[in-house]
């Protein structure tokens, strides 16, 4: 389905009634993240997810954009459909849209679910600040020709060290260093609504350490943690993340 909201074409999928659960998915994904875990659901709620600008079949804006221009896209979002959210999910970037948006009242939910979510900044530690100098000069010395010829790759393994997402954004550069640098910490300890809080164990990209962080700065949420999985927990056990979500709502 598609509707124009901020003058941009927005894919999304509306199936199933009842109570309406809203969807937002992680950085460089789509709303096909949710495909196992919506027919899970579906049958006793109503399940809307969407790609936000710049994934999937979602139009990309023409300037960079920080949080709070995701939050309040989706508030237009919501708007467009004329939708009472009972519940956010929000996977990994879309956790840290929803519990900035959600701290701050301009999204409003009965309920929160946060799916392996970012939202705490990386320390700037000496190793990581040393391997960011090695890639600036890593980038300056591979624009030498005949150097030049191998730019991309070495590029790309640079910032790799660094353990970093920025190469793989194209023209997101921008957009993804303002979303990076936002630690919401502060807005996660003015949450008070009912909170579900889902990890993996194996979680390499927001690691259980963040998500045990997030839980005592929450007040009242609960965190469950499934064994052997990843950063994608909902793809990796949708029926465990289906039971734990039916149970909690």
């Amino acid at each position: 389905m598609k509707i124009i909201v901020q003058n941009l074409a927005t894919e999304y999928q509306d199936e199933g009634s009842g109570p309406v659960l809203l969807f937002l998915h992680g950085w460089k994904d789509t709303l096909h993240s949710f495909d196992t875990l919506t027919p899970l659901l579906s049958r006793t709620h109503r399940i809307i997810r969407l790609d936000l600008p710049g994934f999937g079949n979602t139009e990309i804006t023409q300037q960079p954009w920080t949080l709070d221009n995701y939050i309040q896209f989706v508030v237009d979002f919501i708007t467009k459909l004329n939708l009472n959210v009972d519940v956010l999910v929000g996977h990994s970037f879309g956790g840290r849209i929803a519990i900035k948006g959600l701290a701050e009242h301009t999204l409003q939910a009965k309920k929160c679910i946060l799916i392996a979510a970012a939202g705490i900044a990386k320390k700037q530690t000496l190793r990581n600040s040393l391997l960011r100098l090695i890639a600036k000069l890593g980038k300056a010395i591979i624009a030498i020709p005949p150097l030049n010829i191998w730019q991309q790759p070495l590029r790309k393994k640079l910032y790799q060290s660094i353990g970093s997402d920025y190469f793989g954004a194209g023209s997101l550069k921008e957009t993804f260093l303002h979303i990076v640098r936002e630690d919401v910490t502060a807005q996660a300890q003015q949450l008070s609504l009912p909170t579900l809080m889902i990890w993996g164990t194996d979680d390499t990209q927001t690691p259980l350490s963040d998500g045990k962080r997030l839980s005592d700065m929450i007040r009242g949420s609960e965190l469950h943690v499934l064994d052997h999985a990843g950063h994608f927990v909902h793809r990796e056990k949708p029926q465990e993340v289906a039971q734990i979500i039916q149970k909690f709502l």
